[in-house]
């Protein structure tokens, strides 16, 4: 049973979660092209070559949408604004009709009594960028600022919160060295730029976005529990250093202007000329920190002439969700217990990504997900378990409001409270809805 409302502090914020691409019908709405267009269009990228051409259609069915996190109970709507429908060439002349768009979600959303918490980049960087480089090129901070200050122009008067970019780590590291989301690299120079490029963007949104006065800033990262896959100096290394890559690199970065020495021991050599006078820009004031967590992985040593990070992945033991991810509750509390510690202090900390890919409702009902109100019961626990020893939560918010595209697996895995029918576009709520609409009942 999931806890009630009344469980946790009477400001704690309850919210869904969302992207502009998974989402919203990229063809439609004179959208621009992105690079996850191209990446589906290429064989062997996505599953069945899905992309976001039609997605759920939200363009259409917004208010359907908006209703249904309304009739859920939930305090804040955390969504992206799509680069390429708001500058359709990733520059120049704006997309009046994506403007009016997000101009008239956030109405709803206030309308509704919701609270709008917006993100400026979920992943769908628009192809005219890629095609000049991309993450690669340090122009792009520039780029992502003037885009920052056409859409803030507009709604930045009215959101409750903003984050310049979703999960820094899948926007370089997994799409530029693991080469498994757009543009689909594998290449350690153009990983290191995009990883620091990623920031100092961060950085360049964020200044613009305080001189255009707005307030409540935040950035989110997502973290994922390394371990070591056996008692021996090797495994514990390779987990260390993993936990640098995903965890520490992007929220030192922010918060304390350095890089942790074990991914500089391999990436320096490729970082952009001058990355150390960035710090100023990227450590721009905060006003928040989002965590987005999901899993933990095991790591080993790989073998001893394996170039750097000279690790490889392990299989753990543990149930796992759809994405064959285990489900391991007990990292949460760990990642908000370090990030105060360590990084944030007083700073608000909200979970802003939790959930799974269901396994049940793939077989026999759709609509019956025992194991994601068993998942998200879990990770509630041991949020009141960080909050009983001080770490400052402020929130938590479900990934996701909708079934969606889920990037390279196309749209196979389920991560909605709410389950699509992909053949008709219909909204079906799930055990799941039903259970979270009574745990926030007033």
């Amino acid at each position: 049973m999931l806890p009630h409302r009344s469980d946790f502090p009477h400001d704690f914020l309850f919210g869904a979660a969302t992207s502009a691409y998974q989402i919203e019908g990229h063809a439609a709405g004179g959208a621009g092209r992105t690079h996850w267009d191209d990446f589906a269009a290429t064989p062997g990228n996505v599953e069945g070559a899905e992309n976001g051409a039609i997605a759920c259609d939200h363009l259409h069915r917004m208010d359907e949408d908006l209703n249904l996190l309304k009739a859920a109970g939930f305090d804040v709507y955390r969504f992206s604004t799509s680069w390429a429908r708001v500058l359709p060439d990733g520059r120049g002349t704006p997309n009046a009709q994506g403007l009016d768009f997000y101009d008239r979600l956030i109405d709803g959303l206030l309308e509704r009594g919701i609270k709008p918490a917006a993100t400026l980049y979920h992943w769908e960087l628009p192809s005219a960028l890629s095609d000049l480089g991309g993450w690669r090129n340090r122009d792009i901070a520039n780029w992502f600022a003037d885009y920052t200050e056409v859409i803030m122009s507009r709604i930045g008067d009215r959101v409750w919160s903003a984050a310049p970019i979703n999960e820094p780590w899948c926007v370089s590291w997994l799409s530029h060295f693991e080469g498994a989301h757009a543009p689909g690299m594998r290449d350690i120079r153009a990983t290191a730029r995009a990883m620091h490029h990623v920031l100092l963007a961060h950085g360049r949104a964020t200044q613009v976005m305080r001189e255009l006065g707005m307030k409540n800033l935040g950035a989110v990262c997502n973290m994922e529990f390394a371990a070591p896959a056996q008692a021996t100096d090797g495994s514990h290394q390779a987990a260390q250093v993993q936990d640098a890559i995903y965890n520490r690199f992007f929220i030192s970065g922010i918060t304390k202007g350095y890089y942790p020495d074990e991914v500089l021991g391999g990436l320096e050599p490729h970082l952009p000329e001058g990355w150390q006078d960035d710090f100023d820009t990227i450590t721009q004031p905060i006003d928040w920190i989002g965590l987005n967590y999901y899993t933990r992985k095991l790591y080993d040593a790989a073998p001893t002439d394996a170039p750097w990070p000279a690790t490889i992945e392990v299989e753990g033991p543990l149930p796992k969700t759809a994405m064959n991810w285990e489900v391991y509750p007990e990292g949460l509390p760990h990642f908000l217990t370090m990030m105060q510690h360590e990084y944030t202090g007083d700073l608000p900390i909200y979970v802003t990504e939790n959930g799974m890919a269901g396994q049940t409702e793939l077989s026999g009902n759709p609509l019956s997900d025992p194991d994601r109100i068993a998942y998200l019961a879990a990770h509630l626990g041991q949020v009141q378990a960080a909050l009983a020893q001080g770490v400052p939560v402020k929130g938590y918010f479900i990934w996701s409001l909708l079934d969606n595209y889920e990037w390279a697996l196309g749209y196979a895995p389920r991560f909605g409270l709410i389950h699509v029918d992909w053949a008709t576009l219909n909204r079906y709520p799930k055990a799941s809805f039903s259970a979270i609409k009574e745990a926030l009942k007033s």
